[in-house]
């Protein structure tokens, strides 16, 4: 869903939002996968005696015209040590907004999305793990104009 709205942070008069709606199905500890999930085998060692917990994020990459690379974190979770490893999460949406600085959302046939972490250790340096798996989504080539999300 992708709508052309009034910008009022930027610059220009009117930019994509886009609005997304997303599963991901994921076993941390068994390294097991769901047809959706971005998780790879260096999960199963990830929470060892110096992980606190993992900071989990959503992004979105595309290019347009104007802009070779384009970044937007959509969504994230922190997962503690001791939380249920097992993430069955359905019909998520994006938790940020998810604005282009101009209309390269309409038409994108290559948005990526991709699952990333960063591994938050009780002493040390801070990692940052991207998974293995993306998904790319087009976007529609028209506006919505409902109200309703």
């Amino acid at each position: 869903l992708r709508k052309n709205v009034e910008d009022f942070t930027g610059p220009r008069e009117r930019s994509d939002l886009g609005f997304v709606t997303f599963d991901i199905t994921a076993d941390i500890l068994n390294g097991k996968n769901g047809l959706q999930t971005f998780w790879n085998k260096s999960t199963l060692i990830i929470f060892d005696w110096n992980v606190k917990q993992l900071f989990l994020y959503l992004s979105a990459e595309y290019s347009t015209k104007n802009n070779a690379l384009n970044q937007v974190v959509l969504w994230d979770k922190i997962m503690l040590r001791g939380d249920n490893p097992r993430l069955s999460l359905k019909d998520m949406k994006s938790k940020y907004f998810f604005f282009d600085d101009g209309n390269g959302l309409k038409g994108n046939r290559n948005i990526t999305l991709t699952l990333s972490w960063n591994v938050v250790p009780n002493a040390g340096i801070l990692p940052l793990v991207t998974g293995s798996g993306h998904v790319s989504v087009p976007f529609p080539d028209t506006y919505e104009t409902t109200k309703s999300y």
